[in-house]
């Protein structure tokens, strides 16, 4: 069973920064698309940036030029660079992967998630 556990998120001032990790386990083959979601109360969860096995990144728009998302194969883990942070960047950030399929933004094609980690923008 394809595991996935998240880390690094907490509270930060606005402008600061935040590096989120995710490392899976669970898995014998390399993880095809690896994606960061978030979810804001009441809102629903949105798709903040895509990395591919080989390193091909979709990213929101949102978050465009100031988040990053990069992996490493061969240790397994995902991270996310997430810079000047603005207080709408307030969510539980989720990890998520597929074994298989094209690359996409839907959470629906994402079978394995993390938990989850809260980051939360304020001063």
């Amino acid at each position: 069973q394809v595991q996935l556990v998240e880390s690094g998120g907490g509270l930060v001032e606005p402008g600061g920064s935040l590096r989120l990790s995710c490392t899976t386990s669970g898995h014998s083959n390399t993880l095809a698309s690896m994606a960061w979601f978030r979810q804001a109360p009441g809102k629903e969860r949105e798709y903040v940036s895509v990395i591919t096995p080989g390193g091909g990144r979709i990213i929101n728009m949102s978050v465009k030029h100031r988040f990053t998302i990069s992996r490493d194969n061969n240790k397994n883990t995902v991270w996310l660079q997430m810079n000047s942070l603005e207080p709408e960047d307030t969510a539980r950030y989720f990890c998520a992967a597929a074994l298989a399929g094209p690359t996409t933004t839907n959470p629906d094609d994402y079978p394995y998630w993390g938990r989850g980690t809260q980051v939360t923008v304020s001063s």
